[in-house]
């Protein structure tokens, strides 16, 4: 499909009561109100096509920048091209979702997060707290620097709560991520879970709840589901 033909597709498929809840949840115009069912009956007729994902993201279109991701060639995807999105990415589930799920699957994963949660600039450091915690649910323990997982840990603990709105709410994930996939650090993220406890995110006026670290954690355990890896970051 051409990038024309599949911003009409999008056109056809939007939603005014979709888009009246993502423009509460910081979407803005230009988008047509996509549900993610909808964006991935056409990811089914796509499939992987990487210089269509790379001009749909282009357009600034929310749904067609987030289809982008779901179409985007991990293999081929450049970490200019990464850079470019996060730069991108004006709301969360672009700069929490799309990008990391992208980077957290490409070669770039690692470096890029440890840069991006550096940033000073809310959506790319919480762009970097997703990617890490995308890449702890599908790396092997055996291929994760598990001594420095433990040191961001350690700064969760310490920064959590000062830190950015959003990042705040990534840095939460970033616990139950470790906790729920690196078998080896589930006893020190029930310990930070503990330290951090409850963590205050403004959701915008949405019914969208912060998941409490040490009981998330706990139903993993009870589950069996401690370090089982998934396959793919991207759903």
């Amino acid at each position: 499909m051409t990038k024309d033909e599949v911003m009409l597709e999008l056109s056809k498929f939007g939603n005014e009561q979709t888009k009246k809840v993502l423009t509460r949840h910081g979407a803005r115009e230009p988008f047509y109100g996509v549900k993610v069912g909808d964006l991935k009956t056409l990811v089914k007729k796509i499939k992987k096509d990487h210089g269509l994902a790379l001009e749909l993201y282009k357009t600034g279109n929310s749904d067609a920048m987030y289809l982008a991701g779901l179409i985007a060639d991990e293999k081929r995807v450049t970490r200019k091209e990464l850079q470019d999105w996060v730069k991108g990415a004006y709301w969360y589930m672009l700069s929490e979702y799309t990008v990391p799920w992208l980077a957290a699957e490409s070669r770039y994963g690692w470096e890029l997060a440890l840069e991006w949660i550096e940033s000073t600039e809310e959506g790319i450091a919480s762009a970097g707290w997703s990617t890490l915690s995308s890449l702890v649910s599908l790396r092997p323990d055996e291929e994760l620097d598990q001594d420095r997982l433990s040191q961001l840990l350690d700064h969760v603990a310490r920064h959590i709560h000062p830190s950015q709105n959003r990042v705040r709410y990534t840095m939460n994930g970033f616990v139950i991520a470790v906790g729920s996939y690196v078998s080896a650090l589930t006893d020190k993220a029930n310990e930070v879970a503990a330290t951090i406890g409850k963590v205050s995110v403004d959701m915008g006026g949405t019914a969208c709840k912060v998941p409490l670290a040490m009981a998330y954690i706990r139903k993993m355990e009870d589950k069996g589901y401690i370090g089982m890896k998934r396959k793919s970051a991207r759903c």
